[in-house]
């Protein structure tokens, strides 16, 4: 005859028994439900990136029957490279002015909008058009408004006696022009974000600094608006430069990285390696490039705003 202590025992074991063989059960079928995705990922992203990595260790052009490894020779010509010591220093330049002017404008629009009572909507979709806009297209209206004789650009800077010129022809004025497009068409994109940050201050900081004395509008967002945006602002600085590391389309339609590499950024070298003369090794070897930078940005994302600018 079993004592209740072997029952209970026996029960237990059974309970346990049939537990591990659900938990087993949900995550087969967790398995199978996330496969087509992990495959996917693997075909489309994990995959290109690995075949990436080998082909910058070979000396393969696109039609060649076949290849050689060489080591970290592609490697050494790219660091011997001037055009492309020139497009790394042209993409920081057009980074570092694009992040700054986009935030700074944006922030501006986003507390302008806030401000006004009357027309807040219509605010809102004026400044958001670029982000809607096709940008190929838009940097073809770019181009006819940045033209020395006809453009718009030439015609105002021409009434404060501003002296016309080529702005994309320029070695010294292409770069910056393609920075001022870019800041236009990310505007409209970071007003949005500071908008949606602005309405998550809650009302009862400003009550409270106003009862401490903080009168002033200027006062009130060094103490209370800035600070509560720092998280915001770091997510949308990263995301500017995400996107300002991948800039190909202004420069392909409107400069095609000239005058004399003036504007020549990584990416439309990558793609002018690859697809102009057909170097297909080196056109990885510089992607290799590219990626590291966005995966050092995509770590300051994650440890800089996922683990540490958080405010309760």
């Amino acid at each position: 005859m079993s004592t209740p202590e072997a029952i209970y025992a026996d029960e237990a074991a059974r309970v346990s028994t049939s537990a591990a063989r659900a938990r087993a059960r949900y995550q087969l079928i967790a398995t199978l439900l996330s496969a087509p995705a992990v495959i996917l990922m693997f075909l489309l992203l994990i995959g290109p990136v690995i075949a990436v990595f080998l082909l910058s260790f070979t000396d393969w052009s696109l039609g060649d029957a076949e290849f050689n490894w060489v080591g970290m020779a592609t490697y050494d010509e790219m660091v011997e490279d001037d055009i492309f010591w020139k497009a790394i220093t042209n993409t920081l330049i057009y980074v570092g002015i694009v992040i700054p002017g986009s935030i700074i404008l944006g922030l501006g629009a986003a507390l302008l909008i806030e401000s006004v009572t009357v027309g807040r909507s219509l605010w809102r979709a004026i400044y958001f058009l670029p982000v809607m806009s096709t940008l190929i297209a838009m940097a073809v209206v770019w181009e006819f408004m940045l033209n020395a004789k006809f453009g718009m650009v030439s015609q105002v800077l021409g009434f404060f006696g501003v002296e016309a010129k080529s702005w994309l022809q320029e070695p010294d004025t292409a770069l910056p022009a393609l920075c001022l497009i870019a800041i236009w068409q990310a505007l409209g994109f970071n007003m949005v974000l500071f908008m949606a940050g602005l309405t998550s201050i809650p009302r009862e900081l400003y009550n409270a600094a106003e009862v401490d004395g903080v009168r002033s509008a200027w006062d009130r967002f060094w103490l209370v608006t800035w600070p509560l945006l720092t998280p915001v602002t770091m997510f949308v600085a990263i995301i500017t430069a995400i996107r300002s590391f991948q800039v190909f389309d202004t420069v392909h339609v409107l400069t095609k990285g000239g005058p004399d590499n003036a504007s020549m950024v990584l990416v439309y070298q990558i793609y002018q390696e690859g697809f102009e003369f057909f170097r297909s090794s080196y056109a990885s070897a510089l992607t290799m490039v590219f990626l590291a930078f966005i995966f050092l940005l995509t770590l300051v994302k994650v440890f800089a705003i996922e683990r540490k600018l958080h405010y309760q």
